[in-house]
């Protein structure tokens, strides 16, 4: 709980405050906040640009992250070089805004996902060329997910994600193997799955488990994971937890700050496959998931090896110190500042990003925001992400534990030294560089790389 300090001026207060809110709940996704150019609190206008030149597709940085992301994903054929620059001379060339991305993005999908007037084989085309489109088409869908908030559309939120999951789910039936699927248990629904597998003999074998961030999408598991299991003849499991793809884009279940509750019983799954090494599971985390897998792996022995990418000990020090101090013990007092205060003089910009940010955490957040509405009610949001604090349990975990950090890590500055110093197992830190194009939250252009570093690590620690 953060202690109350007076406010100096709701403007100022405002000000500052959005700052943190454009520094978010750090996310992945297609896109991370909305609003980044304040993200590492301590730069100055001297500081060196962490995407210069040709690494400059939109002006705004946060927009710019979104989109090196989808470019940076071409190296794992989960988009294409070409289809990203023209969608980013589309938008630059009709004005950028969360519509002109939305709707670029979302045609892009629309048109992948798009059966061609002649072709052959399933879907009216060869399955490998209708694989590779789909998963393009899934990215760009992903892309579009995370700004429709901002649009005049916001209630489409429900229907993009739909469209994106069906690319997603046509692109894992068309792998050799197909992937498998199932539902497992998880309070009073069911967690949806996705269990990649390598060709070849049947063989008990090393598995990751792949835990996603805040707002990315199971596309990103492919880039950040899927494929550097398959190629080193591993497997891959994909999932969607509380506050994440189907759970909170249909269900409207936010994040859980217990998750350990949702990695126990897909290794219970897990456990029960014959081509699964029961002693060789990891558990990797990709950006606000490298705050939940850790978690889980404080409670849940049974993981071999643990991934933060990055570390991160708590979201709700991603936010703005001045918004932090808004939120107070006494909920009233809260709500009556952010209404009466801040909310009014939010421009359009600055009320996506507040709608973004908290949608994953409270369902009464998510249903206003896909009205077009700012939550109510920061408070109650904020109870969760405070909660989701793991600096106390850290070293709890027992499975040797990898964490990475960037060069210009806009989210959680400082917070993956901070971690791997409380770490009281097997431990290393490896921080991706500018100097090879990795700087930035996840390593958005080079995540080529950053797969190189996890799974070389992951092979010496999990190897008989």
């Amino acid at each position: 709980m953060t202690a109350s300090t007076p406010l100096q001026s709701a403007s100022l207060t405002r000000r500052a405050a959005l700052t943190g809110l454009a520094a978010g709940a750090g996310a992945l996704a297609v896109g991370s906040a909305a609003r980044t150019a304040a993200a590492a609190p301590t730069a100055s206008s001297a500081a060196p640009d962490p995407t210069p030149g040709a690494m400059q597709l939109f002006a705004d940085p946060g927009f710019n992250f979104a989109g090196l992301l989808a470019l940076g994903a071409a190296g794992m054929r989960a988009s294409e070089v070409g289809e990203v620059l023209t969608a980013v001379n589309a938008i630059n060339a009709a004005g950028l805004s969360e519509q002109t991305y939305t709707d670029t993005f979302r045609s892009w999908g629309d048109r992948l996902s798009a059966p061609p007037a002649v072709g052959r084989g399933d879907g009216g085309m060869p399955s490998q060329t209708r694989r590779f489109r789909s998963l393009r088409a899934a990215q760009y869908y992903a892309q579009a997910l995370f700004y429709v908030l901002g649009t005049d559309q916001p209630g489409d939120e429900e229907a993009v994600y739909e469209a994106g999951r069906r690319a997603w789910d046509t692109f894992a039936r068309l792998c050799t193997p197909a992937a498998v699927t199932a539902r497992v248990p998880w309070g009073r629904t069911r967690l949806p799955l996705w269990f990649f597998r390598p060709e070849g003999p049947a063989e008990r074998r090393p598995t990751v488990i792949l835990t996603n961030g805040s707002d990315g999408q199971n596309v990103d598991m492919w880039t950040y994971g899927v494929s550097a299991a398959l190629d080193r003849g591993w497997n891959a499991l994909v999932y969607d937890g509380p506050g994440q793809g189907q759970l909170l884009f249909v269900e409207e279940i936010p994040f859980t700050t217990r998750w350990e509750t949702v990695v126990a019983p897909i290794v219970d799954w897990l456990l029960r496959r014959e081509d699964v090494d029961g002693r060789r599971i990891a558990l990797t985390g990709l950006s606000m998931g490298g705050n939940l897998a850790p978690r889980a792996a404080a409670f849940e022995h049974r993981l071999a090896a643990c991934v933060a990418m990055p570390g991160c000990l708590s979201p709700w020090l991603g936010f703005d110190e001045a918004l932090r101090d808004i939120v107070t013990p006494d909920k009233e007092e809260t709500n009556r500042v952010w209404n009466e205060d801040v909310v009014p003089e939010l421009s359009p910009q600055e009320a996506f990003t507040v709608k973004k940010r908290f949608e994953i955490f409270d369902r009464k957040a998510l249903r206003q925001a896909r009205r077009g509405k700012v939550l109510t009610d920061i408070w109650t949001p904020a109870q969760v992400a405070m909660d989701l604090d793991i600096t106390g349990i850290v070293g709890r975990i027992k499975a040797p534990t990898l964490v990475l950090d960037y060069d210009f890590e806009q989210f959680y500055p400082g917070q993956p030294r901070e971690m791997y110093d409380l770490l009281r197992t097997r431990r290393d830190y490896v921080k991706l560089t500018k100097a090879t194009g990795a700087q930035l939250h996840c390593s958005p252009m080079a995540p080529q790389q950053h797969c190189d570093v996890v799974f070389d690590w992951l092979a010496d620690v999990l190897r008989r």
